[in-house]
């Protein structure tokens, strides 16, 4: 996906609007500077560096913020819906778990985390648009994300930073100590982890799903999942098998192209 300049800037200016309208106080000025500093490149940032993962194109990264923060909302409302005891957690609490879950992928102070791969062979054979920047310290995103927070000095509470720190869930070897155990003192006290990482995922699957529908996807997706596609392409095989003289059930287009290659290869290279 290309977005345009205007789309660019118009995204930055929703997460900013998002900032505003759900923190105050020093916590709400402290993250505007926050993003201030990291604008001129976090606006232009991907969400991931493979382009059949998700938002593996620049400004994906705010786009997939944006996403799994209406995600949360709306997830949050659902399982209120369903009977949830557990509301330990405002809108701002929501918010700001959804936010920067994926803060480590804004890179260090200085130096981006995702750099655009130079290599074409990959980027056309693998789909590896971006690369991961050598020149930072290994950290996974969740980490540098608590540390550029710190750096900022923006506080969490403890809700926050667990919500924030699981949101991978069990993709993080890390995390299984937190969602993995049979002590009960030790289980989740809170749902809003629960609720970050099923946002988290719910955004990234419906992201990953404008890649497998779009215009470029390296696998036919929707000639796979969509009964309507499948339906259009049993009538063109039919039309060819009849085309070909061939019953409907008979013979399938593979057989009769592997006849054609095969009547091909006679001709070339058979006896004359």
């Amino acid at each position: 996906m290309k977005l345009t300049p205007d789309e660019l800037n118009e995204n930055w200016n929703k997460l900013i609007d998002v900032v505003i309208e759900n923190f105050d106080g020093d916590r709400k000025n402290k993250i505007i500077v926050m993003y201030e500093h990291y604008k001129d490149r976090m606006m232009f940032a991907p969400a991931s560096g493979t382009d059949y993962f998700h938002c593996a194109w620049p400004g994906g990264y705010v786009v997939h913020i944006l996403n799994v923060i209406e995600c949360a909302l709306k997830l949050t409302e659902l399982w209120g819906e369903q009977g949830a005891f557990n509301k330990d957690y405002s809108k701002e609490t929501i918010v700001f778990a959804a936010m920067f879950h994926d803060l480590g992928k804004g890179g260090n102070l200085e130096k981006d985390y995702y750099i655009p791969n130079d290599s074409e062979w990959h980027r056309i054979n693998q789909g590896k648009m971006y690369v991961e920047n050598k020149e930072l310290h290994y950290m996974t995103p969740t980490d540098r994300a608590i540390w550029i927070l710190n750096q900022f000095e923006v506080k969490m509470t403890e809700v926050e930073y667990l919500s924030l720190r699981l949101a991978d869930g069990l993709y993080e070897e890390a995390n299984t100590g937190y969602l993995k155990n049979y002590v009960e003192s030790r289980q989740l006290k809170s749902n809003l982890p629960l609720i970050i990482h099923q946002a988290d995922m719910m955004a990234t699957r419906l992201e990953k799903e404008q890649y497998m529908f779009g215009e470029s996807p390296n696998i036919n997706y929707p000639k796979i999942l969509d009964p309507e596609v499948k339906k259009e392409e049993e009538e063109v095989v039919e039309t060819i098998q009849e085309a070909v003289g061939l019953g409907k059930t008979e013979t399938t287009v593979d057989q009769v192209l592997q006849t054609k290659h095969k009547d091909l290869f006679d001709e070339l290279f058979g006896d004359k």
